[in-house]
């Protein structure tokens, strides 16, 4: 008996599981309003340089009274690229011969103009406060905006790295209580194989809430540091009741603390009104069942045996490079709606609604054609969208935008098949790290993703072509791995060399047996 066998006893999709999801389904939200919160607070208003005609009270009071200000913004601040006031320089000095209505608006040359030695002016009607305009990150500043945000995912990226060693050898619930980045993982371990994809893309689905909650959020609280605090004080709620979910029963035996996990199994089964069951369990039961599990478990597991084990180096490597992909693509496209050039806020909803729908789609798609195919599609289809985008003119704001958020919609499914297909192609004494790892490759991706959107300096069609060019390479190598739809989750690293011993000898006697079969 495996302990998959144990979990359908006591109740693999019962009260328990329910409530375990709920409760760990708001955390989601919440940190999905955290990864995205900079599209709101990091928003670049519009600004154009402090002049004194304009924004000097006795400068405005000397200036003739018949002079409208667009006449005197026209004379302070020389057009920018887009053919409205230039955003970072002013005239040295006021051009009034640019009012001459026979001059022409060349009749001024750089060497009169200077940056924006005073400061800027920025347009408030939409937010009134963000951290560009309280720090100026604009003009020459304007890199340090990507750099906080690759900063705030490098932060992610350290907690991701050391929670997912200490999960593995501390257990899943006390780095819970400390950090919701484990999340999807765990909840995979209270599950059966038959409603393990179900469970994870509604904890999933959390995150697409999340984006529609912090495009509310942000719509009602325009300025930056309350809507920051807003978004963190729901945190404190989820630590206290943090206490009350279980340890992972399939963690605590495979560690060989068994009396724990027969405490860990009883409590559940009583949740999901199997008392009897749970009473009828003993350390004697669990020791019989799990006797393979629980002796090979006591094998030292590391980073090592991840990629220097035959048969887990490969899904090491492609897992996390899709990993990547995800985060690289997702971040870098995701932190930057003010590109599209449309209502922010109305571009947030819709991405939460997109992503949404396709988290579903790809849960009824994966009992259908597999996790494998699916991984595969997703990355490749979202990578042509972007790709796309390439090709169309900057006109062309609707279909831009649409492209984008296609785009974005395949990455959404491309977390739901990375986030079950990882957790099932890995044993139990790895999978946490095996998915930290990933998770790390992701926060790596995501570092980079904002920072590659600097290379539009040298050419705006760059960062397009690297955010689509890295999830279609990536599913690609997808296909070299295994199938594991419907497959009991490995405990071991001895069921995984199982598996592909399994497979090998399949496909070796597999065209033999079909000739022997037409004879």
């Amino acid at each position: 008996m495996a302990f998959s066998e144990l979990l359908d006893r006591v109740g693999s999709l019962g009260r328990f599981q329910v409530l375990q999801s709920m409760a760990l389904v708001m955390p989601i939200m919440w940190v999905a309003t955290q990864n995205i919160l900079e599209n709101f607070s990091a928003a670049v208003p519009g600004h154009r340089c402090w002049v004194p005609l304009l924004d000097n009270g006795t400068a405005l009071a000397g200036t003739p009274s018949a002079l409208r200000p667009e006449a005197l913004l026209a004379v302070s601040i020389p057009p920018g690229p887009n053919h409205g006031p230039h955003q970072c320089r002013r005239f040295r000095q006021p051009q009034w011969q640019l009012l001459d209505t026979n001059s022409t608006a060349t009749n001024w040359s750089e060497a009169a103009t200077e940056p924006c030695v005073d400061g800027w002016v920025y347009d408030r009607s939409t937010f009134t406060s963000t951290i560009v305009d309280k720090w100026d990150l604009v003009c020459d500043s304007q890199a340090l905006k990507p750099m906080a945000q690759s900063i705030f995912l490098a932060g992610v990226l350290v907690g991701t790295t050391v929670t997912g060693q200490a999960s593995d050898r501390f257990g899943r619930r006390l780095v819970l209580t400390w950090s919701y980045l484990q999340v999807a993982v765990w909840v995979i371990e209270w599950t059966s194989a038959q409603a393990r994809a179900m469970v994870m893309t509604f904890s999933n689905l959390g995150y697409s809430f999340g984006m529609i909650l912090m495009a509310t959020a942000a719509y009602g609280i325009r300025d930056w540091m309350w809507l920051q605090l807003v978004v963190s004080v729901p945190f404190f709620l989820f630590f206290v009741y943090s206490w009350w979910l279980p340890e992972s029963a399939r963690w605590l035996l495979t560690r060989g603390k068994v009396e724990q996990g027969l405490r860990e199994l009883q409590r559940v089964a009583a949740i999901n009104g199997k008392r009897a069951v749970g009473d009828a369990l003993t350390t004697e039961v669990l020791l019989s069942a799990m006797q393979k599990e629980l002796s090979v478990s006591q094998t030292p597991t590391n980073l090592g045996n991840l990629l220097c084990t035959p048969g887990l180096g490969l899904r090491t490597f492609v897992s996390t490079l899709c990993w990547f992909a995800f985060g690289f693509t997702f971040f870098g496209l995701a932190l930057d709606l003010q590109a599209l050039d449309s209502n922010i806020f109305l571009l947030q909803v819709l991405i939460g609604v997109i992503d949404m729908a396709a988290k579903i789609g790809t849960l009824l798609l994966l009992s259908c054609l597999g996790r494998r195919p699916m991984l595969a599609a997703s990355l490749v289809l979202a990578g042509l969208c972007i790709l796309a985008n390439v090709l169309v003119p900057y006109e062309m704001r609707s279909l831009r935008s649409a492209l984008a958020l296609l785009g974005l919609g395949w990455i959404g499914g491309t977390f739901t098949c990375i986030t079950i297909y990882s957790g099932e192609l890995f044993p139990t004494v790895l999978r946490i790290t095996a998915v930290g790892l990933g998770q790390m490759l992701a926060r790596g991706g995501a570092i980079l993703g904002p920072l590659v959107r600097l290379l539009g300096i040298h050419n705006p069609s760059l960062p397009l072509l690297l955010y689509g060019a890295v999830p279609v390479l990536s599913g690609l190598t997808v296909l070299l791995l295994p199938e594991t739809r419907g497959l009991p989750l490995p405990d071991t690293i001895q069921d995984i060399q199982s598996q592909t011993v399994k497979k090998a000898t399949h496909d070796t006697r597999g065209p033999s047996v079909l000739k022997s079969t037409q004879l």
